[in-house]
């Protein structure tokens, strides 16, 4: 992956196979596969397109993620969400540790944005220092680049 400041990439790029566990398969033969577009320097957050023919699976998050649909049809359903049908366009977001079942109708590409959840106490200590950084005076570009002799 590039260390790149900016990353242009495309979604309609070749895909490599991303096997969905098969313990979690209820019904068909769901094809999975991605192409990972951007990762960030700390590897805590990640961009992929992913898709995935026809069948229904359970799925669990260990991670937060947003969805964008590009193409194709699936009914999600997950606690205190009724079944829904999502399609392109339709933009979805699953909490870390959410479970959900998908029944991809006609194949799906969706694009996700993937970031792993800051530990409990430094998500805390981050929230925090946001917190007190809002309640500081803010400077302006020409007090933050004089010297402060």
């Amino acid at each position: 992956m590039s260390h790149a400041l900016v990353i242009p990439s495309k979604t309609d790029i070749a895909l490599r196979a991303s096997p969905i566990e098969p313990s979690w398969i209820i019904e068909g033969n769901p094809v999975a596969s991605n192409a990972v577009l951007s990762r960030s320097n700390d590897n805590t957050a990640l961009t992929i397109v992913w898709e995935c023919t026809e069948g229904t699976f359970d799925w669990t998050y260990d991670i937060d993620e947003t969805i964008h649909f590009l193409e194709g049809s699936v009914v999600i359903e997950s606690e205190g969400m009724p079944a829904t049908r999502f399609g392109p366009g339709d933009v979805l977001f699953f909490r870390c540790g959410a479970k959900a079942r998908w029944t991809i109708e006609k194949k799906i590409r969706k694009l996700a944005f993937c970031r792993t959840p800051a530990p409990p106490l430094l998500g805390l200590a981050l929230k925090a220092v946001a917190r007190v950084s809002r309640l500081l005076p803010r400077l302006s570009a020409s007090e933050r680049r004089q010297p402060a002799w």
